[in-house]
């Protein structure tokens, strides 16, 4: 079995760059795009430790992946079994099983894989492995159905760089959130031109006055304008705007809303704890290979943090409204905060998490936890010294709940002057970092759980993937 899945020590790197994190059993490229690079892999059936591997091809470009999700986001699974015959589909899983079950030794004990194509016997469940399938040459409906859909909307993934489109087609999003004002411009292809993470600190004191400060609009207002010149440098490519939990909050926004429209020219579109959290699971997983079994996005802002559940499409989503500014207004009085202060803080997340847990039981058993945005970008960031932030080393990283909590003890028992000087933690951050870091502590302590997946992709992601098939 070992022969048919050896991949050489450079493809195993690019694969590793690819996924987000190390591969975590054998495999070999099968597919691969005009310059080289892996677009499907094929997979033992084993992982490295005996854990049975049910998907035989794995799709593991960024380009595909992106496209691919953008189809899944816009109901493309239920579609896709709807317009395929059913016989055909189940012949295929039964193909796909035999295939991979012929690399399984006879004299095999223990468990195996089950199920054809991503694990299951009917219907769909991922149209990656279908069409990863497909690309590796399978007679699979499914995956051919996709390359159609693709190919219909011009969105059949190529990294030909003999063009030059950098000038044509960019996108941009802007997210207004209560610690943070963000931009994002990338071109026709979804590669980054520009990220831009500001602290601005919108929210300040709107958890008890229900009112924007007009220092902190001012703060926010500076910022949109500088944006607006890096958008005229890019030749003021399409622009949405959202603003969340501090804007949902305040009473006065559309104040803000009118200024901010009058620098930017687009209007800030104020978006429900739902819409965010779509919007985060398009973006978080869009250079992230999910658990197709289940896995959990946690993005913890500066008023809100949204759950989200999906297995190959999102399945369920909440915004609950803590995050590290509220929690740090609420609760966080002194310096450095007292035990009682973090215990109250950390409690009524717990208390958040038990009534979603009441409609969700499933988010409590999910197979893997994905965590996005500020406070958990920066607690991996000190975690590991990151000197200069490098998203690259960050994106993937895996966070174990141990790590969590002696960061969290970290922080929580320095002084502001002292905490700052923590490497990986922004100045501008270490006032409320401590607030963030009692949210993440209080979620991973009430699921049990041991660790959680870094992606530095945010809800600005998501707005550009949806601008970009629009």
């Amino acid at each position: 079995m070992n022969n048919d899945f050896v991949a050489s020590p450079h493809d195993r790197e690019i694969v590793a760059q690819l996924l987000g994190r190390e591969p975590s059993g054998l495999f070999a490229v099968v597919v691969r795009d005009t310059i080289g690079l892996p677009v499907v892999i094929k997979n033992a059936p084993f992982l490295a430790d005996g854990t049975p591997m049910p998907t035989l091809y794995w799709l593991c470009s960024p380009e595909a992946l992106i496209e691919v999700s953008r189809l899944e986001a816009a109901g493309g699974v239920n579609e896709a079994e709807a317009e395929v015959d059913a016989t055909a589909l189940e012949n295929a899983h039964r193909r796909y099983q035999a295939e991979r079950d012929a690399y399984i030794p006879l004299d095999h004990v223990g468990p195996r894989p089950s199920g054809g194509v991503a694990g299951t016997r009917i219907g769909v469940k991922c149209l990656h492995a279908h069409y990863a399938w497909f690309l590796a040459g399978g007679d699979d409906p499914i995956g051919r159905w996709v390359a159609e859909r693709l190919a219909k909307h011009d969105q059949v993934p190529s990294i030909d760089n003999s063009i030059d489109n950098s000038r044509l087609g960019k996108v941009a999003a802007i997210d207004i959130g209560t610690n943070s004002t963000n931009l994002l411009i990338v071109d026709r292809n979804g590669r980054t031109l520009e990220r831009h993470v500001t602290v601005t600190r919108l929210g300040l004191g709107v958890d008890q006055t229900r009112n924007l400060l007009p220092e902190a609009i001012e703060r926010t207002i500076n910022c949109l304008s500088i944006y607006r010149s890096l958008l005229d440098q890019h030749d003021s490519p399409q622009l949405r705007i959202i603003a969340s939990s501090a804007s949902r909050d305040a009473l006065n926004r559309e104040e803000f809303f009118d200024q901010a429209e009058k620098v930017l020219g687009v209007r800030p579109e104020l978006v429900s704890g739902e819409e965010e959290a779509r919007l985060a699971y398009l973006g978080c997983t869009s250079h992230l290979v999910p658990d197709p079994n289940g896995h959990l996005i946690i993005d913890i802002g500066g008023g809100s943090t949204e759950l989200i559940v999906g297995t190959t499409q999102l399945s369920q989503a909440c915004s609950i409204d803590v995050g590290a500014v509220r929690m740090t207004e609420r609760h966080l009085r002194h310096d450095p905060p007292q035990p009682e202060e973090l215990l109250n803080a950390i409690g009524e997340v717990e208390d958040f998490f038990e009534d979603v847990l009441r409609t969700n039981p499933s988010m409590k058993h999910v197979r893997q936890i994905i965590g996005t945005a500020g406070t958990i970008v920066t607690i991996a960031a000190i975690e590991i010294g990151q000197q200069v932030f490098d998203a690259n080393e960050l994106h993937g990283f895996v966070l174990t709940r141990d790590a969590i909590e002696d960061v969290f003890r970290t922080l929580a028992t320095e002084s502001l002057v002292d905490r700052q000087h923590n490497p990986g933690l922004p100045p501008e951050r270490a006032d409320v970092i401590v607030g963030g870091c009692c949210v993440l502590v209080a979620l991973m302590r009430s699921m049990g759980a041991d660790e959680l997946t870094v992606s530095t992709n945010n809800i600005l992601d998501g707005v550009c993937a949806e601008l970009l098939i629009n």
